[in-house]
């Protein structure tokens, strides 16, 4: 330990207690005022360092905060408290040590009450968090609303720090002018004390001036950015020693302030960027679910499997980019996939249908894929089987609705997308299906299972319309069973139906398929042959009619006798009305006429109409 400097005073002062009485009085006051200035330049260090921790704290708080929202780990939110009560205690020791300075203490306190804002911004998205909502949470801190507090924060801290360093610039030159007054009390003692003052001066000059410089030299270094300044030489007496190595130690806790602040950046750096990451990541997912929203719209609205067809030809290359395939639609009366729509280099009508039990996807209810050469089960209806595929299979309800096949692999990327264009595929389909099926229940006799009228009515006013486009001729024959009231007398009603049937299967059959055969109504029907000359109607009506007269329908086990029926013809013109009134009205004219010539025959009424 090195002895006092007051000490050393002392005992040269009772030598020369009398002659000294009054410098010596004069240099302990400037002793005393020394002592109390380095110890507010001390003070100011304590403002400094705690300031200093108040601000880091923040700063790892909001890198606790942001962990959490990234990594979802709970170990973030203790951090982040942690962090939050040693920034807020070191601000209250910041505003206790500025006690003395209104100035200084008034910007103390709007510190404090900017971080609680600070810190109530930073708590709101992590308080999202913690309820599982971190969608909403990244959307707060994206509103930038606790930008404008931290560089508030900042500027308020700032200001602080610059007029402590300030203050601590005039203590240390306090001091020494302090010191330097010392010097001049001591030569005006005059040259009759001049020998012992001036072992006295030299003894303090020595242990004092020396020390100063070390002092002023490392705090000059370290108000320039040398942090690894530090005193280590010997300072000669105990008080500077003590004085050095509060220095050293505050020099210590900055260093590593500063050094833990550049670290908590690079870390909120490194968050950053994963968190653009991740937000580039949903926007590229949210483009992929607006565009397989868009193609879902679109097969909704499809009404023929052709519209549905040229959706997924337009939509699926897009949602897929690079592959090619082909989507497969069961058939439930064939019971098998049939070719839809291909893509890629794919070609439905280049494809042949298969049996659902001939694709694993659809064995196992799952996707089933290739990705080379035995890495799995080929399915039976793949013909390369050394190339690589991926069959996703369509299901609704546990039934088969159809299997998209896809050439190569599909990277995990696009599993996402497969997997929600695959249940809106099936969605699709599975509509269609229904529409299909309410649209033939509007549409179909339930008796005969030939058009109704309604049905009838509508495709004669579009075949008009096509006719006086085109120039092609147009037909319309009106028949009913001849005699039909026996069969219901004789035999029932049942009798009556099964004669329908009959009649109807037998029309089917000898008409053409782009003849449209309908149930006009109880025992009469229509039927509206586009494209065919007069000649080619008459022949098939006559092979018609034979072929009723050649039936043989039995009820119970009883013939119910012979059928017949009679026919009557008429053709379109453009004298006609275009919803096909006048020309069914000429048709049922002639049909009329066959009754009364006596049944069992065609009359063709090619009179034009008024």
């Amino acid at each position: 330990m090195f002895p006092s400097l007051s000490s050393r005073v002392a005992a040269l002062g009772t030598v020369v207690i009398v002659a000294l009485l009054v410098l010596v009085a004069s240099l302990a006051d400037a002793s005393v005022q020394t002592r109390e200035s380095f110890r507010w330049v001390t003070h100011s260090g304590q403002v400094i360092e705690a300031l200093e921790t108040a601000l880091i704290n923040l700063r790892e708080a909001e890198s606790g905060q942001r962990g959490f929202l990234l990594t979802h780990n709970p170990q973030f939110v203790r951090s982040f408290e942690q962090r939050v009560a040693a920034a807020q205690r070191a601000l209250t020791q910041v505003d206790a040590l500025t006690a003395d300075n209104d100035v200084q203490n008034g910007r103390a306190r709007e510190l404090k009450q900017l971080m609680a804002e600070r810190i109530q911004v930073l708590r709101t998205p992590l308080d999202l968090g913690r309820h599982g909502d971190f969608a909403q949470a990244e959307a707060y801190i994206a509103t930038g609303k606790g930008r404008d507090l931290m560089i508030a924060l900042t500027a308020r801290a700032t200001a602080l720090l610059e007029e402590e360093h300030a203050l601590q610039a005039g203590r240390i030159k306090a001091a020494d002018d302090r010191l330097t007054h010392v010097k001049e009390l001591a030569l005006i003692g005059g040259p009759v004390i001049a020998l012992m003052v001036l072992s006295v001066c030299i003894v303090l000059i020595r242990n004092i001036r020396r020390p100063v410089g070390l002092i002023e030299d490392a705090m000059a270094a370290l108000g320039t950015g040398d942090r690894n300044r530090r005193i280590e030489d010997e300072m000669g007496s105990e008080e500077f020693a003590h004085l050095a190595k509060g220095y050293n130690a505050m020099a210590d806790r900055l260093e590593f302030a500063v050094s833990d602040q550049v670290r908590s950046e690079r870390e909120l750096k490194v968050a950053h960027a994963e968190l653009m990451q991740s937000s580039e990541t949903l926007r590229e997912h949210g483009d992929v679910i607006a565009l397989l929203g868009g193609m879902a719209h679109r097969m909704q609205a499809a009404r023929t499997d052709d519209e549905l067809a040229q959706v997924i030809r337009v939509f699926v290359p897009r949602v897929l980019p690079g592959s090619g395939g082909m989507l497969f639609a069961h058939n439930n009366s064939r019971n098998l996939l049939v070719p839809i729509a291909g893509w890629g280099g794919q070609e439905a009508a280049e494809m042949d249908g298969f049996a659902p039990d001939q694709c694993w996807a659809l064995r196992r209810g799952q996707p089933h894929f290739l990705t080379e050469p035995g890495s799995d089960i080929v399915c039976a209806h793949v013909h390369d089987t050394e190339a690589s595929y991926h069959c996703e299979p369509l299901l609704a309800g546990g039934e088969v609705i159809g299997t998209l096949y896809l050439d190569g692999v599909v990277s995990e990327d696009a599993s996402f997308r497969l997997s929600i264009m695959a249940e809106n595929i099936a969605s699709a389909l599975v509509n269609q299906r229904l529409q299909r099926g309410l649209r033939e229940q509007t549409i179909r006799d339930p008796l005969t299972g030939l058009f109704n009228r309604r049905y009838m009515e509508e495709t004669l006013a579009l075949e008009i319309a096509r006719a006086s486009r085109s120039g092609a001729p147009l037909s319309v024959v009106m028949c009913d069973v001849d005699h039909f009231k026996r069969f219901n007398d004789e035999f029932g009603h049942d009798a009556g139906d099964a004669v329908l049937q009959a009649v109807a299967a037998e029309m089917q059959r000898l008409f053409r398929d782009g003849d449209v055969v309908c149930r006009y109504g109880g025992e009469e029907f229509t039927i509206i042959v586009p494209g065919c000359s007069a000649e080619t109607v008459a022949e098939r009506v006559e092979r018609v009619r034979q072929g009723i007269t050649e039936l043989n329908i039995k009820r119970s086990g009883s013939t119910l006798g012979a059928t017949s029926m009679s026919f009557g013809v008429a053709r379109w013109d453009e004298s006609m009305a275009r919803d096909g009134s006048t020309l069914v009205q000429a048709a049922d004219a002639a049909l009329y006429r066959a009754k009364r010539e006596g049944r069992n025959r065609a009359v063709f009424d090619y009179l034009k109409a008024a």
